[in-house]
């Protein structure tokens, strides 16, 4: 995957915190800490959207569909 640069501009209290990360060694460089601070952000987003997706779903519905598929296929089902 290609990479881009870009210019961001930060305050002075988070560029502090970061550059102490950096210098804890807990980052190797700014722009490792803000990649990974980006990627997880967009991942708790992602889920996020995953979460207001489910919440729209009729338990009642959803639970009624599933015990209907399963009804058929309980006798092909090996004993154990």
């Amino acid at each position: 995957m290609g990479r881009s640069k870009v210019a961001i501009t930060l305050d002075e209290d988070t560029l502090g915190a970061l550059d102490r990360l950096i210098a804890e060694r807990r980052f190797p460089n700014r722009s490792q800490a803000i990649q990974e601070a980006v990627d997880e952000k967009l991942a708790r987003l992602s889920q996020g959207r995953l979460a207001r997706e489910c919440a729209k779903l009729d338990p009642e519905f959803e639970k009624a569909l599933a015990e209907e598929g399963m009804s058929g296929e309980l006798s092909e089902w090996p004993e154990y």
